[in-house]
Order: structure tokens, then sequence, then C-alpha cells
């Protein structure tokens, strides 16, 4: 779904990714992690071909309405511009797709894609009148209406409740289940480790890890890439790691 090869970003004369190489296939919830200023979203954009780079990746060698069919993308800025209905904001996840927004199979996939982000009550209100975490959901449901395997996030579950925070990492396990890939950037590494099916480590534009939480999450690990160690706490319902 997603392939990288030897991928490399220079910003503005500044090195940001340096021979990236990764992987996203169906079934899999990747999360993304590392400090602030590593390259999380410069790799999705990358990824996309939204920004000049070099190496390899297979969905920005795609024709831009291809790549479209094939990838949803969730951006870390998510500004509502307009004053649409909710609604009318994720039928624009439709574009891509014959009917436009407008044929029965669109109306299947935006009806869908607003009952499991529980979007129901909000349908005709204008977008620009929902609060930050309901705005993040409505984008969320926009990007699961495009119907695409593979889902790239940029922190979608930043600005959500706690609860929120946890029925979006839920969904976007069930998302795997059924056999779309994900690649989502996320700060919290208990969520991380307790949702993921993967976790890809990065630090100063390279891949420092790539697994298992108990490998990716390991007190080296965290301390050369954030310089802090931290505790894990195994419970019923998954780990729990508390920075120190």
């Amino acid at each position: 779904m997603l392939t990288l090869r030897g991928l490399s970003v220079t910003r503005r004369n500044r090195p940001v990714l340096h021979g990236v190489n990764l992987s996203v296939r169906a079934g899999e919830l990747v999360g993304l992690i590392g400090p602030n200023g590593a390259g999380k979203s410069t790799l999705m954009e990358a990824a996309l071909g939204l920004v000049p780079c070099t190496g390899r990746s297979n969905l920005a060698a795609m024709p831009a309405t291809d790549r479209a069919r094939a990838a949803a993308y969730l951006p870390q800025s998510r500004e509502i511009a307009w004053p649409v209905s909710v609604e009318d904001l994720i039928a624009l996840g439709r574009i891509p797709w014959p009917g436009g927004g407008r044929s029965q199979a669109d109306r299947v996939a935006i009806d869908a894609a607003i009952a499991r982000m529980g979007l129901e009550p909000f349908r005709k209100r204008t977008a620009l009148r929902l609060s930050g975490g309901e705005q993040n959901r409505a984008l969320i449901a926009r990007a699961l209406a495009q119907e695409t395997p593979l889902l790239i996030a940029d922190e979608p579950i930043a600005g959500l409740d706690p609860a929120q925070q946890l029925a979006c990492l839920r969904l976007f396990r069930s998302l795997a289940a059924e056999g779309h890939g994900l690649i989502v950037s996320i700060h919290d590494l208990g969520l991380a480790a307790r949702f993921c099916t993967r976790l890809v480590l990065l630090a100063d534009g390279k891949v420092l890890a790539d697994g298992d939480a108990s490998v990716v999450l390991a007190d080296e690990m965290l301390r050369r890439a954030f310089g802090i160690t931290a505790r894990r706490f195994d419970t019923p319902d998954g780990p729990v790691f508390l920075p120190v």
C-alpha cells in the first residue's frame, strides 16, 4: 500500500529526512512516533508527493486521480475555510470517484462515514459552528468517505477529548482489521503502544526503530529520541507508559 525507499527531503536548505525506508501493508495500523521536528509530517507529505523529495514513493509516482483513490490524507493543519454543512464537507471526500459526491454509491459512503464518527446530530449544521474536536471528527469522516485502501493521518487525535481519542483509535484499529492500511502520527506513547500493530520511531530525520512496541519503546530508544525514560505498566486493557 505504501512503499518508501531512500526517501530524503531538504527544506530551506536544511536536510529534514535522510534515506527513509518504510512500508505499510494491508491490515497494519502503523504508529509514527518521534519528537517535534523529527520529520513526521514531512515524511507523510513527501510520501504523497506534496513536497519535493529524492528517493522513491509508490504513491508519489501515481497520477493524481489514482493517488486520491489509493490514499486518504488527514493533515495536521485542519482549517475549515468555508461555511458548508457537515454533510457537504464530508462529501468532498468523494471527489476522486465518478459520482463526485452525487451518486448512490457516494451517498452510501457519506452516510457510513457520518455514522462511524457519530456525526448524525451535526449533519446539517454549518461546519464552522462545530467545536474544534467536532470539526476534527468531521474531517476524519471526510477521509473515511474517500474509501481508500490506505489512510495517512497526521496527529488525528490532537484536540479530541479522552473518550473521543479512544473512539478514534478503536475505529482505526477496526479499519486495519477490515484490511485497510493506516499510518498515524501520535504523541501519546501509551495509546500508540495499545492500539498500533507496529511502531516506527523517527528521530533526526531517520528511522531509529521499527517494530513491536516492546522494542521501539525500550529505554535506550526513548533516551536517544526524546531524552527520557519511561515506566511501563501492563494492564488488562493494554500497556501504559509513564514518561519520567
